[in-house]
C-alpha cells in the first residue's frame, strides 16, 4: 500500500524541509514525470493554476524557466539551475523566484533542491529535502503556502502516473 499523502517534516537547526511521497509506478515513469517539460507542465502547479514552460535544459548545468500561471492571468515566475543529476537516482537544483527573463528576485527565498528517487515494493517513493539559507527563508516558504501547494501538485502527479497506468504502462513485477 502506497502512503498517497506526502510526509513533510522540518529540521529547523538544518534549514530543511523534507518531503516524501510514494507513487504507485516505476521509477522510470515517474523519473520522466520530473525531468520532461510537457509533462511537468501537466501536474507542476497546484489547481487551478497551471504550470507554463519558457524554456528547459535538463542537463548539469542546465535551467527551467517556467510560470505558475493564475486563473485570473497572474503569473509567478520561477528558474531551476541543474547542479547535477543522476538519471533515475537525483536531481540537484537550486530554484528562485525570478521575472519572465530569468533574473533572480533577491527579494525572495532561494530554495536548494535535492530530489530523490527510489525503488519500492509498490514502486517510487520520492524524497525531497529542501534546504534555506536561513530559517526565516524556510518560515516564509512554509507561510506562502508551500506545503498546501505541493501536496496538490503531487496529487496531480499521482493523477497524471494513474492516467498513464490505464494507457497501458507496464508496472513493475512485485
Amino acid at each position: 500500500m502506497t502512503n498517497k499523502v506526502p510526509v513533510f517534516s522540518k529540521d529547523i537547526p538544518n534549514k530543511q524541509l523534507t518531503i516524501v511521497r510514494d507513487f504507485d509506478a516505476p521509477v522510470d515513469l515517474v523519473w520522466k514525470a520530473w525531468t520532461e517539460r510537457d509533462i511537468l507542465d501537466q501536474w507542476w502547479a497546484p489547481k487551478p493554476w497551471k504550470a507554463e514552460t519558457k524554456s528547459m535544459d535538463f542537463r548539469t548545468g542546465g535551467q527551467w524557466l517556467y510560470c505558475m500561471a493564475g486563473p485570473n492571468g497572474e503569473q509567478h515566475w520561477c528558474r531551476v539551475d541543474y547542479q547535477a543529476i543522476k538519471p533515475q537516482v537525483s536531481i540537484v537544483s537550486i530554484s528562485c523566484f525570478c521575472d519572465e527573463e530569468g533574473h533572480a528576485n533577491t527579494d525572495m527565498p532561494t530554495m536548494n533542491w535535492l530530489q530523490q528517487f527510489s525503488h519500492a515494493p509498490h514502486g517510487t517513493t520520492v524524497t525531497v529535502v529542501l534546504t534555506f539559507d536561513s530559517e526565516a527563508n524556510l518560515e516564509k516558504i512554509i507561510t506562502m503556502g508551500f506545503q498546501q501547494g505541493f501536496t496538490m501538485g503531487l496529487g496531480n502527479l499521482d493523477e497524471y502516473l494513474s492516467r498513464q497506468r490505464k494507457a497501458g504502462v507496464t508496472l513493475p513485477v512485485i
